[in-house]
């Protein structure tokens, strides 16, 4: 399997990219039905998976979502399987980065102001990023397993180039709605109007890392 998609991609490279087509749109985000400012689509991540799936690297250095103000930054982060995570802590106090998240669990245990530790992640899916300290802090991971993705401008358009002439699924990704699904042939389709119904909480209920509540304080002492 490995050897035809790589013998796929080198035709395709050897035909000059004739194959290449181009899939864009405009995402627009609503609470409660009503349009919300077009920049706050630019977290959305919008991926196509080709029917024929192509082959795709890991990042060669690894990404970062910082701890900063208390916040991971990005707080939503697309990366391919692969990939390595690094968790640098810009605040002058402790924090944690865990995950309990099917395939892709991890702790990275408790850290001060620095570069913070990385964490591969192998499987693709979407993981949820805590802090064992910080209740209010919540980041997302979204592992691909296609090279195709992107994110909306400030004003909610997204380009998609480079791509496989063929059949596929485009999806729309944010963490507060329902994913935005469809199938269709790259190349051969209108701008898409895609709208999003933010109808989930920011901060999602959750316990720590041990399966229990946090405690009172624990947006406070560190």
């Amino acid at each position: 399997m490995h050897l035809r998609l790589l013998l796929r991609a080198a035709l395709l490279l050897a035909s000059g990219g004739a194959s290449a087509a181009t899939i864009e749109g405009q995402v627009t985000l609503t609470l409660d039905g009503k349009p919300l400012r077009a920049e706050e689509a630019a977290e959305a991540v919008v991926y196509f998976r080709p029917a024929e799936p192509v082959p795709f690297a890991a990042a060669k250095q690894p990404v970062e979502m910082i701890t900063l103000r208390k916040q991971f930054s990005p707080r939503i982060l697309p990366i391919t399987v692969g990939t390595e995570v690094r968790f640098p802590n810009q605040d002058p106090i402790l924090h944690n980065a865990f995950s309990t998240s099917k395939d892709n669990g991890f702790d990275i245990g408790l850290y001060g102001q620095g570069e913070g530790k990385a964490q591969r992640f192998d499987h693709a899916g979407y993981v949820r990023v805590y802090c064992n300290v910080h209740h209010s802090m919540v980041g997302h991971i979204l592992v691909l397993d296609t090279p195709f993705f992107a994110r909306p401008d400030a004003q909610g358009r997204f380009r998609l180039k480079d791509l496989p002439a063929g059949k596929g699924d485009l999806v729309v990704w944010l963490d507060r709605a329902t994913p935005w699904h469809v199938q269709l042939v790259a190349g051969k389709s209108e701008p898409l109007a895609v709208t999003l119904e933010l109808a989930q909480k920011k901060i999602p209920p959750h316990m720590n890392k041990f399966g229990k509540p946090y405690g009172r304080s624990s947006d406070g002492g560190y």
